[in-house]
């Protein structure tokens, strides 16, 4: 299927960039968006400073899209009231831009925060309730509700993409289940603006780690390839003694001083 022109929020982060980059030769267009100044560095990008908050410039800016992958947001941990703003307000712009736009899909970074206080002994799938390990959790709970509601409601085509510890390598032994490599990253992004049929589908961006916590959802069409097993002899196998898939962001201490 051809990417035709895709919107890319939060350009100018660390998945944002790589993204930017794998999707090159790729898209007809890549459309490029964040608050922050960006440069063109390829014929086929257009870059706009555009800040989610701003709801006619993100309809603007989605105008003549196919699809969009949404990066955009606060990145971690923080207080509600932002969160909600940069998350959930942020992203129901997102939204309403491609309902009005027509847009063939969206694609929704979340995050798998928003199960981070399930046992890390229980392997969990997309259909199971949120767990959230923290408020940033809570703001993907929102993120992902809204994502349904545009797909129920209004038919669009809405992939949640709960995204793992993306990293080059992993570097500590949570990240032995949750490590995302850039190649596995790129590989589901792909899969979730191609795959045809798809009305709202939530599902684990992780890498093929022997030790995951996730199922993996077949309906995307894409089999991760990398695994943090190749790592682990220089990792401390040590996991964190609360015995959840959060580990140490689903402590208390990791929230409060946001409270």
């Amino acid at each position: 299927m051809s990417l035709g022109t895709v919107v890319i929020t939060g350009a100018a982060g660390r998945i944002g960039s790589a993204v930017r980059r794998g999707l090159r030769g790729e898209a007809e267009r890549l459309v490029l968006l964040d608050r922050v100044a960006l440069t063109p560095e390829h014929p086929a990008e257009e870059v706009r400073q555009v800040d989610l908050a701003d709801a006619p410039a993100m309809a603007g800016a989605l105008a003549g899209a196919d699809a969009v992958v949404h990066l955009g947001g606060v990145p971690d941990e923080a207080p509600l009231p932002e969160l909600m703003s940069g998350n959930v307000l942020g992203t129901h712009h997102v939204l309403e831009g491609a309902r009005r736009h027509g847009l063939r899909r969206v694609v929704l970074a979340s995050s798998n925060r928003l199960t981070g206080s399930y046992p890390a002994a229980q392997l969990v799938g997309p259909e199971l309730p949120p767990r959230p390990d923290g408020l940033y959790g809570v703001s993907k709970v929102a993120l992902e509700a809204l994502g349904r509601l545009y797909a129920d409601k209004f038919g669009l085509s809405v992939v949640c993409l709960r995204i793992g510890s993306y990293e080059e390598a992993p570097a500590d032994a949570r990240h032995l289940a949750t490590w995302l490599s850039p190649r596995d990253c790129l590989g589901f992004v792909r899969a979730a603006l191609t795959t045809p049929g798809l009305g709202f589908t939530a599902a684990y961006a992780v890498s093929a780690n022997t030790r995951r916590y996730w199922e993996l959802s077949p309906e995307l069409g894409y089999l991760p390839l990398d695994d943090a097993e190749a790592f682990a002899a220089g990792i401390p196998a040590q996991l964190h003694p609360n015995g959840l898939q959060g580990g140490a962001f689903a402590e208390p201490e990791f929230t409060l001083p946001y409270l």
